[in-house]
């Protein structure tokens, strides 16, 4: 089993700049691929970022290239997900997940409430 807990989100301004954390603990972190998804009420979870379990390979949903990067350090157990120029369409829950390979998300954490303000 994983646990995984995100922190790092809020309120911001349209503009400003969030940086979420999450941790995860019960298996070798450095063995899984982790992602960070997102859902807007009313909406469907999307994907937003992956990283690979090396933190060599990443991947963003087209919309989010330039403004988010999605990074790792594999000593702390944690995957960031830094967030600048955000937007109010922004606002959402997001959440990380795990899994052996990208796309096999096995694991997800109970997500971070990001609020972005016109």
């Amino acid at each position: 089993q994983v646990q995984l807990v995100e922190s790092g989100g809020g309120l911001v301004q349209a503009g400003g700049s969030l940086k979420l954390s999450c941790v995860a603990s019960g298996r070798t972190f450095s063995s899984l691929a982790m992602g960070w998804f997102r859902q807007a009420p009313g909406k469907e979870r999307e994907f937003v970022a992956t990283i690979s379990q090396s933190g060599r390979s990443t991947n963003y949903k087209n919309t989010m290239k330039g403004r988010f990067t999605i990074s790792r350090d594999n000593a702390k157990n944690t995957v960031y997900l830094q967030m600048n120029s955000l937007k109010p369409e922004d606002t959402a829950v997001f959440s990380c997940a795990a899994g052996p390979v990208i796309g096999a998300w096995t694991y997800w954490g109970q997500g971070t409430q990001v609020t972005v303000s016109a």
